[in-house]
């Protein structure tokens, strides 16, 4: 079982993506990260860091960065704020999970609110699996996690023992095949093995046919749990996925639930 710490918490950082980050990982010294935690957060590229705090026995948090959504135009949007405020500014268990009402791109330029386009939400969606799942989070997105596969830096297979993967996954770089490949690689890893639930973003229906038919022939995962279309990816509003804190699914009233406080 891993022994991720939320002690002392002395300072936030919120930290951009990218697609290297990983390559400082040597002047790093994993021990000054166990031995002087921080609310280390952010999406994207940072998954690879949220791994290396995880080997290091730290918690980090998997969700806003400051130029996005943070400093979205015009304002920051309430369900995000509202995501950091109850994960990172109080003590009390975090709870459920809800879906946002409503989602818009990420958006780099400086526009007008006119400018910015809301979708309605549809919701989570149990993709396969049935009743309740419980397990520490792990995850991210898939590329930066498989930058660091066989290093010292990422976690060995037993690490991933009765977790509750989440996974930015899909058409990666606009491929299925690519997002294929990135779901095998993850599995040769030893991700699914012995995994108790995974939660995905939004999926198109031929990345949710790819999926599920990557979990029955080939992790031969067809008991895997699968929630969909939860608010961690690269759209606003994000989230804040704690990675390493206990979390729960429950597919007969299709909630996520993190059921512990997560900050001390």
């Amino acid at each position: 079982m891993w022994a991720l710490e939320n002690k002392d918490i002395n300072g936030i950082l919120y930290i951009m993506g990218g697609d290297h980050s990983y390559r400082v990982f040597p002047f790093i010294d994993i021990n000054v990260i166990h031995d002087n935690p921080k609310v280390f957060m952010g999406y994207s590229d940072i998954a690879s860091w949220t791994t290396l705090f995880a080997v290091a026995g730290v918690m980090s948090y998997y969700g806003p960065n400051l130029l996005t959504p943070i400093a979205q135009p015009i304002k920051l949007d309430d369900y995000t704020m509202q995501a950091i405020r109850k994960c990172l500014f109080s003590k009390d268990k975090i709870g459920e999970i809800k879906p946002c009402d409503s989602y818009t791109n990420i958006e780099w330029r400086n526009v007008s609110e006119n400018d910015i386009i809301w979708t309605k939400n549809t919701g989570y969606k149990i993709l396969q699996g049935k009743g309740k799942a419980q397990g520490r989070l792990f995850g991210g997105c898939g590329a930066p996690i498989r930058q660091i596969m066989g290093t010292k830096y990422f976690p060995k297979p037993e690490f991933f023992n009765d977790c509750i993967l989440f996974l930015e996954i899909g058409s990666q770089y606009g491929s299925l095949l690519a997002g294929l490949h990135e779901l095998r690689a993850l599995d040769a890893a030893g991700l699914f093995k012995h995994a108790n639930a995974l939660i995905t973003t939004h999926l198109n229906e031929d990345e949710e046919e790819m999926l599920l038919k990557f979990l029955k022939y080939e992790a031969n995962r067809e008991d895997l749990i699968v929630l969909e279309n939860v608010d961690f990816g690269h759209r606003t509003p994000i989230t804040v996925i704690p990675v390493g804190a206990m979390a729960e699914i429950d597919c007969d009233k299709v909630l996520f639930n993190i059921i512990e406080s997560v900050v001390s």
